[in-house]
């Protein structure tokens, strides 16, 4: 971004924070399309109308200050609805563009919602994909990070760890789209640095093409394992995404007669990508319903309404969003204790919006409260804080560690 975008964006950021009095009836239109067409949807559905004379405003600050934006530079568009958007002050608000993994992991969470389009977008199906090697990354003063490693995965496979700092893909920088874009069933070599100051290290990986909501509930399935600790069989699982509904049947499935049925306690990791929990999702863990098993005519058999009655402990942290915040402070209201940080404070309901150049809109569109109080803003505490900085992490959890710790305490009490 160059000199005279930073500068015009620092003075937007201050100046939408102090005017004052109403917008224009109509805001003025820019002559992007992509950006007029944002401004628009924001004024049709934003769940807060009462904000919106202030965001026109700011609409009018950006256009007089950028009266190019028609013919900018992309960066300097995205830069300007990033501001505009940033100034309704609420989370499940932004725009995600096709670089990033975030970008085909919602555009498929929201895939009903402009279905026509999917076609024409992923042809020849329309089923949302892209390469990629199972993993997402975040970018921290200057460096990029790997952020999460799916579970199953090929990164995971190739033994990429959480808190890798990514320096290069093939000899050349890193990109988490466009380093694996074409290779699909190709080997990537990413380089990374393990430690701070540690030596760069070569990793041969695959490269897949990735169906986002079927990588999620494949890496929930995954996770699964359990663990010996202290003398305790404890189950292990976590909920990656909680957007589709089989991520309630894995759960009922693997606790009813599965893999975690004869642990002696479970540990719940939230540390989740995206939320999407229904409102009663705890239920299986706190609630009084009775245990169904329905067996086919083959022997099949499928646990419904499966209810926990084992101790469990979960894991939360920043990641832990929206209906898994609900779920999350639906489990420390009965008792569960909650090991890790502070949840993100975003619980409102968004909606995605294709825009002109197919970049999504996610917009949040309905208020949420819980027993009558607003998380949005007010994240979830944890019973037992444990920080976790990631970086250089080389494979330590210390809140899995504490989560398994209080297990065992639980259990001993017990």
């Amino acid at each position: 971004m160059n000199a005279f975008w930073k500068a015009f964006l620092v003075a937007v950021l201050i100046g939408s924070a102090l005017v004052g009095g109403s917008a224009a009836d109509t805001p003025q239109t820019s002559g992007n399309a992509v950006f007029d067409r944002t401004v628009e949807i924001a004024n049709e559905e934003f769940y807060r109308p009462k904000d919106l004379d202030a965001f026109n405003e700011t609409v009018e600050e950006i256009v007089a200050a950028a009266p190019d934006l028609a013919d900018a530079d992309p960066k300097a568009v995205d830069a300007a609805i990033d501001t505009l958007l940033a100034s309704l002050k609420t989370s499940h608000t932004a725009r995600y563009t096709p670089d990033r993994v975030d970008y085909f992991e919602l555009i498929d969470v929201f895939r009903f919602n402009y279905r026509r389009h999917l076609r024409r977008i992923f042809p020849p199906d329309g089923a949302v994909s892209y390469e990629g090697i199972g993993m997402a990354t975040r970018a921290i003063d200057g460096k990029t990070f790997v952020a999460d490693v799916y579970d199953g995965g090929s990164a995971a496979r190739a033994n990429i760890r959480a808190g890798d700092e990514i320096l290069a893909a093939d000899g050349a920088a890193f990109a988490e789209i466009g380093s694996f874009r074409g290779k699909a069933g190709k080997d990537v070599v990413l380089t990374l640095r393990r430690q701070a100051d540690g030596p760069k290290l070569n990793i041969k990986v695959q490269v897949e093409r990735l169906q986002p909501s079927e990588v999620l509930l494949e890496a929930i399935s995954d996770s699964i394992r359990v663990v010996n600790h202290n003398g305790r069989r404890i189950g292990y699982i976590r909920i990656w995404s909680y957007t589709r509904g089989e991520v309630r049947q894995i759960l009922a499935n693997e606790l009813g007669g599965g893999r975690l049925a004869n642990v002696d306690g479970l540990v719940l990791d939230l540390r989740s990508r995206w939320g999407g929990a229904p409102a009663d999702a705890a239920e299986m863990f706190v609630g009084g319903t009775p245990e169904m098993m329905m067996v086919e005519r083959d022997g099949k058999t499928r646990y419904v309404n499966g209810r926990w009655r084992k101790p469990v402990v979960a894991i939360i942290d920043e990641g832990t969003r929206s209906g898994m915040e609900i779920f999350a402070n639906a489990l420390q209201a009965n008792g569960i204790p909650l090991v890790g940080t502070e949840t993100a404070g975003a619980v409102v309901a968004g909606r995605g919006y294709l825009l002109p150049d197919d970049s999504l809109l996610v917009l949040a569109v309905v208020d949420v409260f819980v027993d009558g109080r607003r998380l949005e803003g007010n994240p979830v505490e944890p019973d037992i804080r444990v920080p976790f900085d990631f970086r250089y992490a080389d494979g330590a959890d210390p809140q899995f560690e504490a989560a398994l710790d209080e297990m065992t305490n639980k259990l001993s009490e017990g």
